[in-house]
């Protein structure tokens, strides 16, 4: 982020919570105070003499070159932006990945200017498909203001209104479910409009169906919605294949085609798209601290972590030779104490290259529900700007080119549960990646 995209706070009190290394800095000497700080991606804070004068907070890939340019003063570089004549102390925290900084960054901002936070660093909600089940007779629109109360019935986030827009239009032309905004008072006399002469709507406005023909066909529109058209797929996929084995030949074309219109329309829609009240979702990322991986959920709107997970004693798959094998690695360098695992389960004495493949995944296993349960049990109800601000840069990570998109995400299943499997897998190659990248060249 350049320096027009940084932004202040207007209180000291943030450091302490948010960022925990500090130094003072003398502006007579800025390199005694510039050459503690580490060439790393952090988000830092510089903090003037007087408690009420704002902090400078921004984020960067490298710390000290970062502050070099901000505080050594330089006559190449006269309209540079230069603060060393007004910090009296540095804070800064490091950061394993860019949607961390981001995150971090965030919060600080929105701990001090609340919703102002959103404008500092462009956060918009995100677009959503809001199904209005409330109504006598529902509709769907698109909104950037989903309601809480509502969640149920909002679906996305989707990459940008437009898009919210061109999956609302399609699927309308899979339902009769009526497009106008009125609060309709069906009456006979009503003239209704040109959806209704093309039949592309039930047009209960003059009672041209039943109330509950038209429900009928507003809970089917939910349940596509709700389910990424897949119920409405099985459906069809269904029908045409009985009409296959009956040799129904031309019924079964027709449906086909029908499978055809929904799955282009399901391909408007990401795997992110969900009823906001169910958005659930675990992201990986690279951490700060050797031989962990930063694991973050999203949960109730609201980004929760990052939690370390210790990658120590995990076999980590080398992408790049096609090999299984573990690198030299300091997450590998210190296995875990078979010996003590055997006697723990009541197996000493038994060959540790048999047993200690079971073991392992049960350790792994633990350590995964230790992160989740300490991700979970952070239940603070997200403020407006909050809520807004999390999902906002959750759309923006997750709908990146998906070769710049670094890291994973994790949804749940239909219950709820967690792919534990694929989610420690997903590990390890966030593991691979990050050693890969910081391994000395051969």
């Amino acid at each position: 982020m350049g320096d027009a995209e940084q932004d202040r706070s207007a209180s000291s009190g943030v450091g302490s919570m948010h960022l925990p290394a500090e130094i003072a800095f003398d502006p007579a000497d800025p390199k005694a105070a510039l050459t503690q700080l580490p060439r790393a991606a952090a988000v830092f804070a510089l903090y003037g003499a007087d408690a009420k004068d704002e902090p400078y907070i921004g984020r960067t890939p490298n710390l000290r070159s970062r502050l070099e340019r901000l505080l050594q003063p330089s006559a190449k570089h006269p309209r540079r932006l230069q603060l060393a004549g007004r910090v009296r102390r540095i804070a800064w925290r490091l950061t394993g990945s860019e949607f961390e900084s981001l995150l971090a960054q965030f919060s600080l901002l929105e701990e001090i200017y609340g919703a102002k936070a959103l404008d500092r660093m462009h956060l918009r909600m995100p677009a959503f498909v809001r199904f209005f089940g409330s109504n006598s007779y529902p509709r769907i629109a698109v909104t950037n203001r989903p309601g809480v109360r509502e969640g149920g019935w909002a679906y996305g986030p989707f990459p940008s209104r437009l898009a919210a827009e061109r999956y609302s239009d399609e699927l309308l032309k899979l339902f009769l479910l009526r497009r106008c905004v009125d609060d309709l008072d069906p009456d006979p006399s009503h003239p209704g409009c040109v959806y209704s002469e093309m039949k592309m709507c039930l047009a209960p406005c003059f009672k041209d169906c039943t109330s509950e023909r038209y429900a009928e066909e507003a809970a089917a529109v939910e349940g596509f919605l709700a389910t990424r058209g897949a119920n409405r797929l099985a459906v069809l996929e269904a029908d045409r294949d009985a009409a296959s084995e009956a040799l129904n030949f031309e019924q079964a074309a027709a449906i086909h085609a029908q499978v055809q219109k929904v799955e282009a329309v399901r391909s408007l829609t990401s795997e992110l798209v969900r009823p906001l009240s169910q958005l659930r979702a675990v992201i990986l990322q690279s951490s700060a601290q050797p031989g962990e991986v930063s694991v973050f959920l999203f949960a109730n709107g609201r980004l929760r972590g990052p939690v370390g997970f210790s990658t120590l004693g995990m076999r980590i798959q080398n992408e790049q030779s096609g090999s299984t094998s573990l690198f030299a690695q300091p997450m590998a360098a210190e296995a875990i104490a078979e010996n003590e695992g055997l006697r723990d389960l009541g197996t000493e004495g038994l060959n540790p290259a048999t047993a200690m493949p079971k073991l392992a995944r049960g350790v792994l296993d633990a350590r995964l529900d230790e992160v989740m349960a300490a991700l979970t049990a952070d239940r603070k109800a997200p403020t407006a700007a909050e809520r807004q601000g999390h999902m906002a840069l959750l759309k923006r990570w997750y709908y990146r080119p998906e070769a710049r998109r670094v890291g994973e995400i994790f949804f749940p299943d239909e219950q709820g549960t967690w792919p534990v499997k694929a989610i420690l897998r997903g590990i390890g190659r966030v593991a691979a990646r990050s050693f890969g990248a910081n391994a000395p060249d051969q």
